[in-house]
């Protein structure tokens, strides 16, 4: 165990130097070129690559962003799906739900969270020992907990119940836990954490957590476990809480580099224009239709410096059908292009629109663009605290409200009171304008499955969906090199 260890302090601080190198002046930290590695534990220097590397992990960025992190929450629903290059069968795959333990992507998903795990239990279980201060202890502790947390909050949405792993010293092979002790442990965790970690704007450096990234991550957890009398106090309290978030004024223009930093993003998957793409942002790579020029709808005007991949994202007519004519949000995706021979080329009638929510970077270096991709912001907050209070009480005027404040920056007219007649039809409304709002940000296959419409939406559009399908299956490299680890039921 101690070799191992060893081999894994070496192999974090290599992976640390490499990966915040040029990243934005965010989480520095000096690098110590002699390692000692029975000591290393003990310094703040040694917890602190780990740390890092710890945050790298649950952010998933060691992958291409655009494919295997959003990809697999929306090419299996109504809002994309991808055509071309060497990934084209993997995801069609996807597409018409013909899951198997061997696709690719599986691996990925499984391996990045369980190593972040991994490295939280050896931060958890160092800290106590090492030369941090009473301060820095609470808040790496905090920090590792909310990490962790996340991860299985990842883990259980897309694989279901996985293996609770929460120390170094536990057996290698270990069943699944139950769903109920899954479910307690990241409530567990996230209510440490937001008790522990510092107030935004507090944090230590840009990027780390805090208080609200915490409560938003508790609030989303109750959410899609249907919670809602706890979604309802969880939001209510975010509300109250923290007063310095407030929605962006100009949805065309959140997404952009340049305004990364607005007052809407509360915690967000960092991305780097970086030579290595470790940390990159790929999606507009994938949105360009082939022969690109501009798009005169939006202002795009193609830069010899972006790349124009054969791996194309594309937007069913049927879902940009759905946006309402004066729905400012749609001006992000684009119905026509101008070739590079000067022609007018239609996009719409052919399944063939293209988004550019994460619009490409004038300071991209090759396929790497540096726009931050969010994973909770105000928008989320508001409208699943909508979602709650009517699975609670039906429509009622507050949560008509909060839905009333997201589509008035979308250009949109108020929905009145009168118009929406039961639970249902608020709830359907309120799928609407999540699919709206948050489309190519990775959250409409929780909501299609939280709404109940997640196999039967499928199925009316013809892919071979069925009931199991409500979890994908663990990937079988796992199956096979743990026998007590059953695989999920029908794969």
């Amino acid at each position: 165990m101690k070799k191992e260890i060893n081999y894994i302090l070496i192999g974090v601080l290599i992976a640390t130097t490499l990966f915040f190198t040029g990243c934005k002046d965010y989480l520095k930290e000096e690098v110590f070129s002699q390692l000692a590695p029975e000591n290393y534990l003990k310094t703040k220097e040694g917890l602190t690559s780990v740390l890092y590397e710890t945050y790298a992990k649950a952010a998933n960025m060691n992958s291409n962003n655009s494919i295997y992190v959003l990809g697999p929450q929306e090419f299996v629903t109504d809002i994309l799906y991808q055509s071309g290059d060497n990934v084209e069968a993997t995801i069609q795959n996807y597409r018409e739900f013909n899951w198997d333990p061997n696709m690719d992507f599986l691996v990925q998903n499984w391996d990045s969270y369980y190593q972040c795990i991994r490295d939280a239990n050896i931060l958890l279980e160092n800290i106590p020992g090492s030369n941090l201060s009473a301060s820095e202890k609470s808040l790496y502790e905090a920090e590792a907990r909310f990490l962790r947390a996340v991860s299985y909050y990842k883990l259980y949405f897309f694989f279901g119940t996985v293996p609770l792993r929460t120390s170094t010293s536990q057996e290698l092979s270990l069943p699944r836990a139950s769903e109920d002790e899954l479910k307690q442990f990241i409530a567990t965790e996230l209510k440490f954490a937001l008790e522990n970690l510092p107030n935004p704007g507090a944090e230590a450096q840009k990027y780390r957590a805090h208080k609200a990234a915490a409560s938003g991550y508790l609030l989303k957890f109750y959410l899609n476990t249907k919670n809602w009398n706890e979604a309802n106090t969880v939001s209510a309290q975010f509300l109250s809480s923290f007063k310095n978030y407030s929605l962006s004024a100009n949805y065309k223009d959140m997404f952009k580099v340049e305004n990364e930093n607005n007052s809407e993003y509360i915690w967000v998957r960092p991305a780097i224009a970086s030579s290595d793409r470790v940390t990159a942002n790929s999606w507009s790579n994938v949105s360009f239709p082939d022969n690109f020029k501009s798009a005169p709808e939006v202002g795009l005007v193609f830069k010899s410096t972006w790349l124009n991949w054969p791996n194309e994202f594309r937007i069913y007519d049927k879902f940009y059908n759905t946006f309402e004519a004066a729905d400012k949000r749609k001006e992000l995706m684009i119905t026509y292009f101008t070739n590079t021979s000067d022609q007018r080329v239609e996009l719409r009638g052919n399944d063939n629109i293209r988004s550019f929510k994460y619009w490409p970077d004038p300071n991209n270096v090759g396929a790497a663009h540096g726009n931050d991709i969010p994973e909770i912001r105000l928008a989320d907050i508001l409208l699943s605290r909508a979602e709650a209070l009517n699975e609670l009480n039906g429509p009622g005027l507050e949560a008509i409200q909060l839905v009333n404040q997201v589509r008035a920056r979308a250009g949109l007219p108020n929905v009145m009171q009168e118009t929406v007649t039961s639970k249902e039809t608020f709830r359907e409304l309120i799928l609407l304008e999540r699919g709206h709002e948050f489309f190519n940000e990775g959250h409409r296959r929780m909501d299609l499955i939280r709404t109940g419409k997640f196999i039967s939406d499928a199925q009316a559009r013809g892919k071979n969906a069925r009931p199991f399908q409500l979890v994908f299956p663990i990937p079988q490299v796992v199956i096979d090199s743990d026998p007590v680890i059953q695989q999920n039921p029908n794969y």
